[in-house]
């Protein structure tokens, strides 16, 4: 943990650990019960270094939520050189953990269907493709054949008129 982030006089102390996004739920009570203005410090490891783009965007969004950084400290998302790691880093106030964590899943998602389309095998890549490019297909033929109902259909006949009987 990079000791630049911790003001002299506090210590890091680890309350806890979760292995995916919605785990990172169970955090939230404790959150609460702590005091207001409490300087709260959260460390996510990820699989791969994060991009900044991603960084400021996380960033930016927690900004637009209201949630304020630490006194003295200009930012809520630190990046570790030396590891996967990213320390979010906030005070208690209103705003609090459960704005944070769907923040992170929101920005995480994509990262999770990258690492995910990755990791499989070419062959079911290729399936995959294969089952989306028909289902296009079969779309566009649906919406043709219906496109052209009206165009290929034979004129209304109009009923022949009975003729009067002879007297």
């Amino acid at each position: 943990m990079p000791d630049r982030l911790i003001p002299p006089g506090y210590q890091a102390v680890l309350i806890g650990s979760a292995t995916t996004l919605e785990g990172l739920s169970a955090f939230v009570p404790m959150e609460e019960a702590a005091a207001e203005g409490n300087l709260m410090l959260m460390r996510l490891d990820f699989g791969e270094f994060l991009s900044t783009e991603t960084l400021t965007e996380l960033e930016r969004a927690l900004r637009d939520q209201g949630v304020p950084a630490w006194p003295g400290y200009p930012y809520l998302v630190y990046a570790d050189a030396g590891t996967p790691s990213v320390y979010v880093a906030w005070q208690k106030g209103g705003i609090g953990t459960s704005i944070i964590i769907g923040l992170l899943i929101l920005m995480a998602l994509p990262l999770i269907g990258g690492i995910i389309w990755a990791i499989l095998p070419e062959t079911l890549k290729d399936l995959i493709s294969m089952f989306l490019q028909m289902g296009v297909m079969l779309l566009m033929l649906w919406l043709v054949s219906k496109l052209m109902k009206p165009l290929i259909a034979p004129a209304p006949r109009r009923p022949r008129e009975l003729e009067a009987p002879r007297r």
